[in-house]
């Protein structure tokens, strides 16, 4: 290889560096490398444009991918490989994989699964997805759901490996562990901030509602943490990967009470009980839930005050009712307690109080959407 010091470039005439360069560029030419300017284009293009490319034969394609539905591809083997080997599949299993993208995922989970379920919106992923795989001489193990996610049932499978994209994953999260399915594990590559509010405990910052809800029937372990580097195109926050597994008991408790009662505890996760269940407007709200509940024939609804002249008997009635949703959390000894800081064990002692007196957070009458109860978590 040519080399030369700064200065004595310097010193050379004009016609012989051009030589030089000529010589440089045929060296690279023989060895298959492209000149310099157009792999530098091509690295920048590739890193920053928000494409991914997928060759065949001599021609390329390219295949844009949009941040805005959280489409990253993951293109590390070495992390794909921990991936498929931390979930734990085997030869036997059916594994579901959902937002597959181009595949990388899948392809490996090919090679040791019996069979993979594969569930992408996309259509044009589908179609790089299906050729890959056909290239490969595997189609006969994959199938392709191309429908929503979030809007499909899922058919049998044993275990959940997948990339989930970031714009869904708590509407995701909570479909596979409420959504009446029994597999082995999932293991979820997700945003690391998500990750983090997922296995965060009471008394945590990070400690929301989503994590309250998901404890209550699963259990939630950390595997790893990914590079954004990783992907393709590179995302602004890093990733990591966990691991669920269903507990095999849970408590007796209505669900749709359940999650109505922790969106009413953390909406504002860090005032006390007693400061959110004092409130106007959530007495109010609480008061008229009570009318479909039959549970204590002496709660009225606020509806049957129809006039005027009763707006002083409906104030009275209003604080009457506080009064007894207060001596609840003081019977608990929860009312000066952040819902942040208190275990499933005694959000489920005081759910059960309220309802015990006739207090419901969900009306009975309507069905409750695990997907929109989630989607703001």
């Amino acid at each position: 290889m040519l080399r030369c010091s700064k200065s004595s470039i310097n010193r050379f005439p004009g016609y012989i560096l051009r030589q030089l360069a000529v010589q440089v560029h045929q060296l690279r030419a023989k060895s298959g490398r492209p000149p310099f300017k157009n792999r530098h284009h091509d690295d920048d293009e590739d890193n920053n444009d928000g494409y991914t490319r997928k060759r065949k034969g001599n021609q390329e394609d390219r295949l844009q991918l949009y941040k805005s539905r959280g489409q990253h591809l993951l293109t590390n083997p070495r992390i794909l490989d921990s991936i498929v080997r931390s979930s734990g599949v085997g030869p036997g299993d059916t594994v579901l994989e959902i937002g597959p993208g181009t595949g990388n995922l899948t392809l490996k989970l090919l090679e040791v699964a019996d069979k993979v379920v594969a569930v992408e919106v996309d259509k044009r992923m589908v179609q790089a997805l299906h050729t890959r795989v056909s290239e490969q001489g595997l189609s006969e193990k994959l199938t392709i759901i191309s429908k929503d996610a979030l809007k499909t049932d899922f058919p049998h499978f044993d275990l959940v490996v997948a990339n989930i994209p970031y714009n869904i994953s708590s509407p995701l999260v909570a479909k596979l562990v409420f959504g009446g399915y029994h597999f082995r594990s999932a293991t979820l590559l997700l945003q690391k901030e998500f990750a983090i509010r997922l296995l965060s405990n009471p008394g945590d910052s990070e400690f929301n509602r989503l994590a309250v809800n998901v404890k209550l029937v699963a259990d939630v372990e950390h595997v790893m943490n990914v590079s954004k580097r990783d992907f393709i195109p590179i995302p602004k926050v890093d990733s990591s990967v966990v691991k669920i597994h269903l507990k095999t008991e849970i408590p007796n408790v209505n669900l749709n009470e359940w999650w109505a009662f922790t969106k009413t505890c953390f909406g504002k996760k860090n005032k006390t009980l007693g400061a959110t269940f004092k409130q106007k407007k959530k007495v109010a709200e609480l008061l008229n839930l009570s009318k479909v509940t039959n549970f204590d024939e002496n709660i009225v609804p606020l509806d049957v005050f129809n006039s005027s002249d009763d707006e002083k008997d409906e104030s009275i009635f209003l604080g009457s009712f506080k009064e007894k949703l207060v001596g609840i959390l003081r019977s608990a000894d929860l009312e000066d307690k952040r819902p942040s800081k208190l275990s499933n064990e005694e959000l489920l002692y005081l759910l059960s109080l309220f309802n015990k007196e006739g207090i419901c957070f969900h009306d009975q009458e309507k069905p409750m959407d695990i997907n929109a109860s989630f989607a703001s978590s």
